[in-house]
C-alpha cells in the first residue's frame, strides 16, 4: 500500500469487522491509512431496534475507522428456514448479487477505495449472508478494479481452535464435519498479517459488542472466552490474520444502478 490508502471492509453483520479482520483495519487505521467499514445487514430483529449498531459504531471507532456504512439489508438469520422479509427492507440473502454488488461499488467509488476485504468462498464457516458478501464483494471488485482481499482462517488453524474449545468444554454449536471443508486451505492463504501489536485495541473493539458477548447465540460462549482472556494469550490466539488476494478483471461500463445505502 502507498503512504495513504483507503481500506473499504464489507462484512455482513454489526460483529463480523473485529474477528476476522480487526487487527488489519486497526494497524492500517495507526499507519495513517483512511479505514471504513460497510456492512450489509443492520442487525435489527423485525423492526424493532437493538444495541447492536451502536455496539458496532463504538467498536469501530476502537480500530480506528473513520466511517461505518449500512449498505441496506435485513440479517438472513442462520438454520434450515428462510423467514420472510422484514416490511420495507429485504433479507441480504435474497438481494440481487448485481444491486447489491452496485451498491458496493458505489461506496468504493465514492471513497477513491484502493483496497476492499470480503470473505472467502465459502463465505468463512458458511452462513448465508458471509456467502453473499463474498459474492458481491468478488462482482464489486470487477465493476471497479479494486484490490481485493478475501478475510479467511487456514482450515488446520480453525480445526485445532475447535479441539480445543471441545477439550475446554465449551459450547460451540457447529459442526465438526462441516468446519472441515469451512474457510481456506492453508495453500490458498496469500497474506498473513501479525497484528499482536493491536491485539488489545481488537479485544476492546470485542468487547464492546455487549450484546453479543453476553446474549445466547451460537458464538456467545466462544465470544465471551476470548474478551475474558488475559491479554498476552489473547494476542496469541488472536494476533494473526489471514488472507486470499483475488486478482479482479473489470467487467462492466460505469455504474447503472444509484446506492441505496445510508451513513450511520
Amino acid at each position: 500500500m502507498g503512504p495513504m490508502t483507503t481500506i473499504v471492509a464489507f462484512h455482513a453483520h454489526a460483529d463480523d469487522p473485529v474477528l476476522l479482520s480487526g487487527g488489519t483495519l486497526a494497524r492500517a487505521a495507526a499507519d495513517g491509512h483512511r479505514v471504513v467499514v460497510v456492512v450489509a445487514t443492520d442487525g435489527m430483529a423485525a423492526e424493532h431496534p437493538t444495541p447492536r449498531w451502536a455496539e458496532l459504531e463504538a467498536s469501530a471507532a476502537i480500530l480506528g475507522v473513520r466511517r461505518v456504512v449500512h449498505l441496506g439489508y435485513a440479517d438472513s438469520g442462520h438454520g434450515p428456514e428462510l423467514y420472510a422479509d422484514p416490511p420495507g427492507r429485504q433479507r441480504f440473502a435474497r438481494a440481487d448479487t448485481e444491486e447489491a454488488a452496485h451498491r458496493l461499488a458505489a461506496i468504493l467509488h465514492e471513497e477513491r477505495a484502493d483496497l476492499l476485504l470480503g470473505y472467502d468462498a465459502n463465505g468463512g464457516y458458511g452462513h448465508r449472508d458471509h456467502v453473499k458478501v463474498h459474492d458481491v464483494a468478488r462482482r464489486a471488485a470487477r465493476l471497479t478494479g479494486t484490490r481485493l482481499l478475501e478475510a479467511t482462517l487456514p482450515r488446520d488453524f480453525a480445526s485445532r481452535f475447535v479441539r480445543v474449545l471441545r477439550a475446554l468444554r465449551i459450547p460451540f454449536d457447529y459442526d465438526t464435519e462441516a468446519l472441515e471443508r469451512a474457510y481456506s486451505p492453508a495453500s490458498a492463504v496469500t497474506h498473513r498479517f501479525d497484528v499482536r501489536r493491536f491485539a488489545g485495541r481488537k479485544q476492546a473493539a470485542l468487547a464492546a459488542h455487549v450484546s453479543d458477548v453476553r446474549g445466547t447465540g451460537r458464538l456467545a460462549a466462544v465470544l465471551r472466552l476470548l474478551v475474558w482472556l488475559p491479554a498476552p494469550l489473547f494476542a496469541v490466539v488472536a494476533g494473526r490474520e489471514w488472507y486470499v488476494e483475488v486478482t479482479p478483471v473489470r467487467s462492466a461500463p460505469a455504474l447503472q444502478v444509484p446506492a441505496r445505502s445510508r451513513r450511520r
